[in-house]
C-alpha cells in the first residue's frame, strides 16, 4: 500500500510528502504517556505495520514517557525508509509526578533538539514543532524568542521545517516574520471549531493543519448526533470524525494514535468513509449544539 492509497493522499510539507493519515505516537508510552508501555513489541508491532501501510507522517515528542516513544520508535524503524517523516515537538518537559511544566527557555528549546536527534538517531530533524498553549487552548503572547531559537537551529542544518503547536493566528504571524512555519498543530474537531478561519488561513497559505484530539471535549449532545450518524453509516464515531476531519480541508492531515496494530487498521479504514452531502452538513452543525 502506498501513501496515495491512504484515506486522503498525501499533502506537501515544505519539500516533504506527508501522508494525511498520519500516525500519531504519543499512546507508545505507558498509562498517561508516563513509563514504558505495557507491552513493548505491541508497540513495535504497531509502527512497523503504520509504515507497511503506507504511512509517512509520525508524530512524536521527546517528552513523551519521557524519552520512551522515540526510543521505540528508533528500535522498530531506524535505519528510516527515505520517503518517511518523523515530526516532534518541543516546549515542554515531564516532571516527577508526571506533569507536564513548560520547557521553553531557548536553553531548553535547543537541548530539547538534540534530545530528539540523539534518541531518533538522526542527523536532521524534519519538522519540529514549537508547543506553545496549554492542553487544547493557545496562550496569548510573543514567541519571537522561542521560535527564534528555533530558526537558528534551522539555519544550522539541525532542523529542515518548522511549525507551531497550540498557537492563534497572531502567533503564527509572528513567527512566519522570523521564518518559514510549515504546519500548525492545534485542537480542532467537528465539535470544537474555534480554529475555523485559522483552518481556512493555512489552507490558503499551503501551511498543513494537524488537528488532535478527534473527539476530544464533545459535550453528551453532540455524542448522541455523532453516534447517530455513525450508526446510520454502519461505522464507529472514531471513523466518522477522522472522515469529517479529511473532507473539511485539503490541507488537514491526521495523526490518530493507538498502541494496537489491529485499532490502526480500523482507523485507516474508517477514515476512508464517505460522507454524503447531508451527513456533513449536519455534522458540520455539530458544533452549535449544546
Amino acid at each position: 500500500m502506498t501513501g496515495n492509497e491512504l484515506p486522503g493522499g498525501s499533502y506537501r510539507v515544505g519539500d516533504l510528502a506527508l501522508t494525511r493519515f498520519g500516525y500519531g505516537a504519543m499512546q507508545l508510552a505507558g498509562p498517561n504517556v508516563f513509563g514504558p508501555p505495557r507491552d513493548r513489541d505491541a508497540a513495535i508491532e504497531v509502527l512497523r505495520t503504520a509504515v507497511e501501510l503506507g504511512i509517512r507522517h509520525i508524530d512524536t515528542a521527546d517528552y513523551y514517557g519521557p524519552h520512551v516513544t522515540n526510543e521505540i520508535i528508533r528500535e522498530a524503524l531506524a535505519p528510516y525508509p527515505d520517503d518517511l517523516h518523523i515530526v516532534t515537538k518541543v516546549g515542554a518537559r515531564r516532571d516527577e509526578r508526571g506533569g507536564w511544566p513548560p520547557a521553553r527557555t531557548p536553553g531548553e528549546l535547543v537541548q530539547q533538539v538534540y534530545d530528539n536527534l540523539h534518541r531518533l538517531r538522526l542527523e536532521t530533524l524534519d519538522v519540529v514543532n514549537l508547543r506553545v498553549g496549554g492542553r487544547s487552548a493557545p496562550e496569548a503572547g510573543s514567541i519571537a524568542e522561542e521560535f527564534g531559537a528555533l530558526a537558528g537551529l534551522r539555519e544550522r542544518g539541525l532542523i529542515r521545517h518548522l511549525g507551531l503547536s497550540t498557537v492563534n493566528a497572531d502567533q503564527l504571524a509572528e513567527a512566519q516574520a522570523i521564518a518559514p512555519v510549515v504546519c500548525v498543530q492545534n485542537f480542532y474537531n467537528m465539535a470544537n471549531r474555534q480554529d475555523d478561519d485559522l483552518v481556512d488561513s493555512t489552507a490558503r497559505q499551503g501551511i498543513a493543519y494537524v488537528p488532535y484530539m478527534p473527539l476530544g471535549g464533545i459535550s453528551p449532545l453532540q455524542s448522541e448526533v455523532l453516534h447517530r450518524v455513525a450508526i446510520r453509516l454502519q461505522t464507529t464515531p472514531m471513523s466518522v470524525a477522522l472522515a469529517w476531519l479529511l473532507q473539511r480541508s485539503s490541507n488537514l492531515l491526521l495523526i490518530p494514535g493507538t498502541s494496537a496494530a489491529q485499532h490502526l487498521r480500523q482507523n485507516i479504514a474508517g477514515a476512508a468513509v464517505g460522507l454524503p452531502p447531508d451527513v456533513l452538513t449536519e455534522l458540520s452543525a455539530i458544533n452549535a449544539k449544546e
